[in-house]
């Protein structure tokens, strides 16, 4: 069940993606007059799943999940159409448009990847608001069990002020993706502040470990499951350790130090149960282990209990603007500096370059309408930013060549245009044969 929840989910999402994509490409081409001979969700190599012609136009679904497409009249495209070409330009072909109307035809796609990723997150400020813990109300730091962050020269209870100069005033899902991306962070430890260099193959030390977050608000020790071979019986799911061996605790860190050492050893205990503090004797086993699970609270369990204040500030219609905004500048600077990092060698973070399997494992094993729509609006970015690399056979390379085209007054001659689609096309197959490359790597190795 698990598998067919992701696979909806990664299946709407790129479906939604492709055709809101192409439809950017269709709309201007109509508007001018272009003929549109086909508007395709996924390639119709040999034979279509569905199709069905309107106008002068055919709709249809292919059976090869790699994209979508429009196949525009009189345009040099991944159609290789040479035949058509060779004939004399009609009015009705985009090679006889004015390069301005081609050029937005061209933009068409990518401009509505990006409309689209504005939109979703201003509507998740409105529907969803913002929820977070503010910075200043973590009082007694945060959590670092990654290796590669402890390597780096973070400990546990250590505050983050500022990452590459910008101060944190929230604790949410974004600082792990803004540390991966940052040269410098600001912490304090001890009332003292100090500047941590983050290592260059930050991204290629965290993909030889277990995925864990680089950082994560410091947790209680709650008792889930109990194993039934464990020797505390006393011990209740649910039950809070709040005091081990005679020593108050407060977070899981500091109990796990406490049986860590004394193993083998029988010590008191406190846990608070049903609300009551409640003695019991807890064994700690020759692993410094209590033959238990470690339950997890919510943080609204957490807010009561006053570890943490939770602050959900809400919008309205028209202050979700400025705010979805922000996000979509925020993500789409993010993915700049991602990409930044992927053409940089000394990174080595095109090792973790994924495909399609990576963006299936992006989605949860659960359905969350909210996380669903913030993947997808990410994708989106994703997308346009691809689209518009120089590339021939990317957007990007076709806007190229209509920007040379524009400046210089000359255009250049169909054969050019042909053989440099070739270039581009064995480029994407190489750049899509590498991506998924990694993606069975993984599978395979285990990381």
């Amino acid at each position: 069940m698990d598998i067919v929840i992701k696979l909806s989910q990664f299946l709407l999402s790129l479906s939604l993606l492709i055709i809101l994509h192409e439809l950017g490409h269709f709309i201007p081409a109509k508007l001018f007059k272009t003929r549109v001979e086909k508007f395709y969700l996924f390639f119709d190599v040999k034979f279509s799943l569905l199709k069905k012609k309107i106008g002068e136009t055919e709709y249809g679904i292919g059976w090869l999940p790699l994209g979508g497409y429009v196949k525009i009249s009189g345009m040099i495209d991944e159609s290789m159409d040479k035949e058509q070409m060779a004939l004399p330009p009609q009015p009705w072909e985009f090679r006889s448009k004015p390069a301005w109307q081609r050029l937005i035809i061209m933009l068409g796609g990518v401009t509505v990847n990006f409309i689209l990723a504005f939109i979703i997150y201003i509507g998740m400020a409105f529907a969803y608001g913002e929820t977070y813990v503010a910075n200043a109300d973590i009082k007694d730091g945060l959590s670092i069990e990654n290796p590669v962050m402890i390597k780096a020269g973070f400990k546990t209870g250590d505050k983050i002020l500022a990452i590459d100069g910008k101060k944190v005033a929230n604790f949410d899902s974004q600082i792990n993706m803004d540390l991966v991306m940052s040269k410098q962070v600001l912490i304090e430890r001890n009332g003292v502040e100090q500047t941590i260099n983050m290592p260059n193959d930050l991204v290629d030390q965290l993909s030889k470990h277990e995925k864990s977050p680089l950082v994560s608000i410091r947790m209680p020790f709650v008792i889930g499951n109990i194993a039934t071979e464990s020797p505390n019986k006393e011990l209740q799911p649910k039950d809070l350790v709040i005091s081990l061996n005679g020593q108050k605790v407060k977070y899981y860190d500091e109990v796990k130090a406490i049986l860590e050492n004394n193993k083998g050893k029988t010590v008191p205990a406190v846990v608070l149960r049903n609300q009551k503090e409640t003695p019991v004797t807890a064994i700690v086993t020759k692993e410094g282990k209590l033959g238990v699970n470690v339950g997890t609270l919510g943080m609204d369990s957490l807010e009561k209990l006053g570890y943490y204040k939770v602050s959900t500030k809400e919008f309205g219609f028209f202050e979700s603007i400025p705010v979805g905004i922000e996000k979509g500048k925020d993500q789409l600077v993010g993915y700049g500096k991602q990409l930044k990092m992927i053409f940089n060698p000394e990174t080595k973070a095109y090792k973790q370059v994924g495909g399609f399997a990576a963006i299936y494992n992006i989605f949860p094993s659960s359905w969350s309408w909210e996380v669903f729509w913030s993947i997808t609006a990410l994708l989106s970015i994703m997308l346009g930013v691809m689209n518009l690399l120089p590339i021939p056979a990317l957007d990007g390379g076709h806007v190229m060549f209509l920007l040379y085209e524009i400046i210089s007054g000359k255009k250049p001659s169909d054969k050019f245009l042909e053989n440099a689609q070739m270039v581009g096309f064995v480029l994407l197959i190489s750049l899509l044969l590498f991506a998924n490359g990694n993606d069975i790597y993984k599978a395979i190795v285990g990381k």
